[in-house]
């Protein structure tokens, strides 16, 4: 079964090579630090070989003066170096706060040979901060889409199996539950915790959840009367038993096609959030940072175009993805 759905995700073109080009994308995220970073990648000083993108070396290790961190863009620390040795830098010589303060003009600076894609008006690299901003949401979707799923599952599957008070009781909390405002909600909660990336995780799975459970529940009272369900409750197989070993397989190829689109929602809403200021903490690289830059700086209009080139390949990709799992799950294709 995995093989003809596989073979059928693949004759979607446009979804099969949407999913090449994320992941590719992904993995280039994944690496950020050593696509651009501050640090060198590689120095080799008196002999001795240090790795500063993964550890971190004072200023004596160099012949300097200071036992702080080695500040490696430091024209005296560069100077001593190469004095005895070199260095070997990232394409990107800037990490997402990392200011450049050797600007011919003042910030935001336009697209260069150093920065790119320019500068916000504090002097950050644009292209750092969409590659680390890239990784960031990502990586909360991925991880939101995870949780949220297992407990939308796990709710669906529950009211689906058991039904009657339980399936009713369940279904208007639901309704309630969706009904209030989520998006001010979810504000209402960041202005009263300190926003950190578990936080506004917690924080957005609690509404988040819900997204599949209608489906799963469809689906296990679609099942619940069958013959194999009856015939196990029958032998006295135990009810976790069938429903998530028998039960839940069926759910599944139904829940999967859905999936994508949920990730897409919970990288918008995350934007969302830090383009108004209650997502993740300033510090942190985020494309909603940056979406608020580019509002704020209209007249340098390289940072908005920037930002919605990314938020539009990144959401698009994901779209295509789920419309080829969507028809590689159809079983009306199969049956033509």
């Amino acid at each position: 079964m995995w093989a003809r759905q596989w073979r059928a995700f693949r004759s979607n073109r446009r979804g099969y090579w949407s999913l090449w080009i994320f992941l590719v994308l992904f993995t280039i995220s994944l690496g950020a630090e050593l696509v651009a970073n501050e640090k060198p990648l590689l120095v080799s000083y008196d002999g001795d070989f240090f790795v500063p993108v993964l550890n971190t070396y004072p200023e004596t290790a160099f012949g300097g003066f200071f036992e702080s961190e080695a500040n490696y863009r430091d024209p005296v620390v560069a100077d001593l170096i190469n004095e005895k040795g070199w260095m070997v830098w990232p394409p990107i010589r800037f990490s997402h706060n990392t200011i450049n303060y050797d600007l011919d003009v003042p910030s935001p600076a336009p697209p260069s040979a150093e920065n790119w894609l320019g500068t916000d008006d504090q002097g950050r690299d644009i292209l750092a901060g969409l590659l680390y901003g890239f990784r960031i949401s990502v990586l909360f979707g991925l991880i939101l889409t995870l949780l949220s799923s297992i407990v939308g599952i796990m709710v669906g599957a529950v009211q689906g199996y058991y039904g009657g008070k339980l399936d009713l009781f369940g279904q208007r909390f639901i309704e309630i539950w969706s009904s209030m405002p989520q998006l001010y909600l979810i504000i209402i909660i960041s202005s009263f915790i300190v926003p950190s990336f578990w936080t506004l995780l917690v924080i957005m799975l609690l509404f988040s959840w819900m997204a599949l459970v209608d489906l799963v529940r469809a689906e296990f009272l679609r099942c619940r009367n069958m013959d194999y369900v009856r015939s196990a409750k029958a032998m006295g197989v135990r009810s976790p038993v069938i429903m998530f070993r028998h039960m839940l397989p069926n759910a599944m190829v139904a829940t999967l096609t859905f999936l994508p689109f949920i990730l897409n929602g919970s990288v918008v809403t995350l934007t969302s959030l830090d383009f108004i200021g209650f997502g993740l903490p300033p510090d942190a690289p985020s494309l909603g940072r940056l979406v608020g830059q580019g509002k704020a700086n209209l007249h340098a209009p390289w940072i908005g175009i920037s930002v919605f080139a990314t938020l539009t390949i990144m959401l698009t990709l994901l779209v295509y993805i789920g419309e080829a799992i969507r028809d590689a799950f159809d079983t009306r294709k199969f049956l033509q």
